[in-house]
Order: structure tokens, then C-alpha cells, then sequence
């Protein structure tokens, strides 16, 4: 099954995230060491460094912002939130991403599931008492399996890549603003004057969890885990929805949208981001070692089978 989305065809996609260095994050709060460079020898998410693939980035997210409209939104989460598209375990979708190497990545291009444990074993080092944050690691990419034939093949824009709400104003801290004369002037929502003032369809202090966010695979992970009855804690839930909102937990914008819970677990999500971003390795995880324990999480936190 392949759902259809009429989009421009162009070169290879990519999400750009901008981050400087800072020297004061080199040492993570629980003692993760960050590494100076990637696996490539370059600086996290710096794609300057790679010129023959900027061009690559700029087209990525110029489709991704004419595209990510309030209709958009709102018709793929009445699709994928019918959850119909598989019945599976947590760990069986964990193999399944064996089969994606998210070319938006420039930091990795190891499987996926190589990501999710790095990323969860580091975390289970610095904060062994917080079993549902290793969890939430493992599972936190797991919605990037809408780029696979049986849950739609969505293109990569539709996937990947920074998120930021819809149905208001789009703020000069998301990625590739500077393409806003071209790219996000030809998304319809701004020429409506519902959704291109500062808070749009919102209010301030709304709660992010009434907030329309571009379309992909957080929101996708979301939508699965809490549909299906998960334990986990309200934290675990908003790092998997908002760990690619780099406009919020990197830029500092959108704060007006938050409510008091939204503020509470932010905290957990800059913790979560830094080795979300950092831990990612060309040094392989025993996938076997490891397994039993992360097994052992799934079935405290989720259903033996969940509907995806």
C-alpha cells in the first residue's frame, strides 16, 4: 500500500539543523563525555560542511515547508491515526528499521535500530534508575517506518526532519528560515489570516498537546504508543512527540504556546536530546547482549502486540 501525496520530485532529502558548539554541554549531566566530531569527523549537524549535499537540504526542507499545511496535518493523522496499517511488537517494528537509513541524518548512516540503542544505552549509563527514559530512547524513531511500501512509503520530507506547529505564524528559528522568501512564503497557510498571525489558531498557554505539528514520524510514534495503552510516564510521551522540535528545545520559541506540564517535561527533553544527538557512533551495540533488558521494558510499558 503506498499512499499518494502529489509532491515535485528533487535530489536527495535531508534535514539541516544548525547548532552551535557550546562549550559548556561537552559533558552531559550524568557524566556522557560528548564527542568533538561525528562519525565523519565533522561537527554534529553541520551541513556547510558538506557542500555537494547543501543543495540536497535546501530542496528537502523548501518541499517540506510549501507542503506541511494545516490540511496536510490533519489529513495524515486521520490516516495513520486509524492505526491499520500493521499489528506488531515494539521489538519486531525495532528489526523492521533495520530496513531504514535515514538519509536526513548527517551525523550516522548506520540502521536505525544501531541509533535507538546507542542513544538508550547511553542514557541507561547516566540515569540507571530510569528505566521508561531508556525505553523512551530505544522507541523514539520508531514512527520512521511510514517511509517503508507497508505503511504508505511516504516521501522523506512527509518523515524526517525538523517539526514546527501549523496554524500560525512560522518562526525565524525554524530550520532554513532563511529560505523563507521562497520556500514558506509559498505554503498557502501564510497568506491566511487564520493561521499567519502569532498565536493563530491558538492561545497563549494552550498546552503544546492542542498544537498542530508538521507531519512525520514524532507525531506518527505518538499517536502509536499513546493509542495503544502505553504506561509510560507524560515525559516519555512528549519527548517521542516533540524530540525533532528543534524550534522549541533548541531555539527557545513557541514557549507561549507551553502550559505548566509542556514546562515540567521540557526539562526531560534536553536532557534526552543531547544523547538523542551526541551518542550517535560507528561503534555497534551487541544487539543480542542488550536485548533481554530492553525486552523486559516493552513488556512493563506496552501491550505484547500494538496496532500500528
Amino acid at each position: 500500500m503506498t499512499i499518494l501525496i502529489d509532491q515535485p520530485e528533487f535530489g536527495v532529502e535531508a534535514e539541516e539543523k544548525e547548532i552551535a558548539n557550546e562549550e559548556n554541554e561537552l559533558v552531559l549531566d550524568g557524566g556522557f563525555v560528548v564527542p568533538d566530531t561525528n562519525a565523519f569527523g565533522q561537527n554534529f549537524r553541520d551541513y556547510d560542511a558538506e557542500s555537494l549535499r547543501q543543495e540536497g537540504v535546501e530542496n528537502f526542507y523548501r518541499i517540506n515547508h510549501i507542503y506541511q499545511t494545516v490540511d496536510f496535518v490533519k489529513r495524515m493523522r486521520e490516516e495513520y491515526g486509524k492505526l491499520d496499517k500493521v499489528e506488531m511488537s515494539i521489538w519486531e517494528c525495532c528489526e523492521l528499521l533495520n530496513e531504514v537509513v535515514d538519509e536526513s541524518d548527517p551525523d550516522l548512516d548506520e540502521p536505525q535500530i544501531q541509533h535507538l540503542l546507542q542513544s538508550a544505552e547511553a542514557i541507561r549509563k547516566d540515569y540507571p534508575d530510569e528505566d521508561w527514559l531508556h525505553l523512551t530512547a530505544l522507541i523514539h524513531d520508531l514512527g520512521k517506518v511510514l517511509l517503508l511500501p507497508s505503511f504508505g512509503e511516504l516521501p522523506q520530507w512527509a518523515v524526517v526532519g525538523d517539526i514546527y506547529p501549523v496554524g500560525c505564524a512560522f518562526d525565524e528559528s525554524i530550520v532554513h528560515h532563511k529560505l523563507g522568501g521562497a520556500a514558506l512564503q509559498g505554503n498557502p497557510d501564510n497568506d491566511n489570516p487564520a493561521y499567519n498571525t502569532k498565536y493563530g489558531i491558538y492561545s497563549e498557554g494552550c498546552g503544546l498537546e492542542n498544537v498542530l505539528m508538521s507531519f512525520g514520524h514524532d507525531d506518527y510514534m505518538y499517536l502509536v504508543a499513546k493509542e495503544n495503552k502505553t504506561t509510560l510516564p507524560s515525559a516519555g510521551l512528549f519527548i517521542i512527540r516533540y524530540h525533532s522540535f528543534y524550534a522549541l528545545h533548541r531555539g527557545g520559541a513557541y514557549t507561549y504556546l507551553m502550559n505548566a506540564e509542556d514546562t515540567e517535561n521540557l526539562k526531560w527533553l534536553h536532557i534526552f536530546n543531547k544523547y538523542d544527538l551526541y551518542s550517535k557512533s560507528k561503534v555497534r551495540v551487541d544487539v543480542e547482549k542488550v536485548k533481554p533488558y530492553y525486552l523486559s521494558l516493552i513488556e512493563k510499558y506496552f501491550p505484547a502486540k500494538l496496532r500500528w
